[in-house]
């Protein structure tokens, strides 16, 4: 009996030891892919510069070829008129009105020509400047490809990492019974991070000026935090007597995770199995947890928007395919998501 007791003992020490290099793993997993995402946003931006100057340099183009061959036409026309210049003309007119009218026309003419003349300058220098911006868009392009290269290969080798990791921990934790106490653990933690979160929502919400509107009368009428299938259901079993508080729903690795509806980011930290978990606060003693992200994108106190990405899909918290843990709360108590989304 005592011998068996030592190796649970041996054997919780030895799980705990490897939640620890998960959490490691996971945290390093998500600094990388955060970098990762912001490095594409940055190439998204320098696409989107790159392709606003080719269309600039484009139309720089064809306005100088249409300004060359104005002036041409124009400069032309000035040399076949060359015995009928402008002094020759004023001398040789016959009444002040006419004089007059020529006088006009001519000042017009000198004006039109130089403000022409003056645009093709503009023109010509504007497109050396923009030659000389693609150049520099081109060679940060390179350089920022070169950098997510770089992170992929980090990523890869972390993920490795948190693999191997994961196949020790479920070794360690073979039996029903192990796996049933590792949940009941796992939703305590959360339990505890919701109610801690719940009575910081409740004393901020005492001290502001601002208050939230909660959930009440977007009821059925929420968007999907991430784009994805429903896998569990709420209410469905887990293990044992154990069952979800909330839904699973299946997503890219990386994809944005959007929050359901204004609100004020009270957790955004690791959790024994739920990983990477953030839990906004919308008002009222409304809440939403965001957990098993790949990276998290906000940190406690920031204010987001309906809509605003606040992670990145993922798989911590051990999990063996990219997904969102998805939870709705009112004052502590969990409520069927898919009855609030629309």
């Amino acid at each position: 009996m005592r011998a068996r007791q030592q190796v649970l003992e041996n054997n919780r020490a030895s799980a705990q030891e490897l939640e620890n290099v998960l959490k490691a793993s996971e945290l390093e997993i998500a600094k990388v892919a955060k970098a990762l995402s912001s490095t594409r946003q940055s190439l998204k931006n320098i696409e989107q510069e790159q392709a606003k100057l080719e269309e600039e340099q484009e139309g720089l183009k064809t306005a100088i070829r249409k300004q060359q061959s104005l002036l041409s036409s124009q400069l032309k026309s000035a040399f076949m008129a060359g015995h009928y210049d402008y002094a020759k003309m004023l001398f040789y007119q016959d009444d002040a009105r006419t004089f007059e009218r020529v006088i006009t026309y001519y000042q017009y003419v000198a004006k039109a020509r130089q403000k022409e003349i003056e645009s093709f300058r503009g023109n010509v220098a504007r497109l050396e400047e923009v030659n000389a911006e693609l150049s520099e868009k081109a060679l940060s392009l390179a350089a920022l490809k070169d950098e997510q290269e770089g992170q992929r290969a980090v990523l890869i080798t972390r993920q490795d990492d948190r693999k191997a990791t994961l196949k020790k921990i479920n070794k360690t934790i073979a039996s029903e019974n192990q796996r049933i106490a590792s949940l009941q653990a796992d939703e305590k933690a959360l339990k505890d991070a919701i109610e801690a979160a719940r009575i910081a929502a409740e004393r901020a919400a005492r001290e502001a000026e601002v208050s939230m509107d909660g959930l009440a009368k977007l009821k059925g009428k929420l968007a999907a935090p991430v784009k994805g299938r429903i896998r569990n259901l709420f209410g469905s079993r887990r293990q044992g007597q154990v069952s979800w508080k909330g839904i699973v729903i299946d997503g890219a690795e990386g994809d944005p995770v959007n929050s359901i509806a204004p609100g004020k980011v009270l957790y955004a930290d690791w959790l024994r199995g739920f990983g990477l978990v953030a839990i906004v606060d919308h008002g009222e003693g409304y809440m939403s947890v965001y957990g098993h992200n790949q990276a998290l994108l906000k940190q406690a106190g920031d204010d987001v928007r309906q809509g605003e990405r606040i992670a990145l899909v993922g798989r911590s918290g051990g999990q063996e395919y990219p997904n969102l843990y998805f939870e709705i709360r009112h004052k502590g108590k969990a409520l069927n998501p898919s009855s609030w989304l629309d």
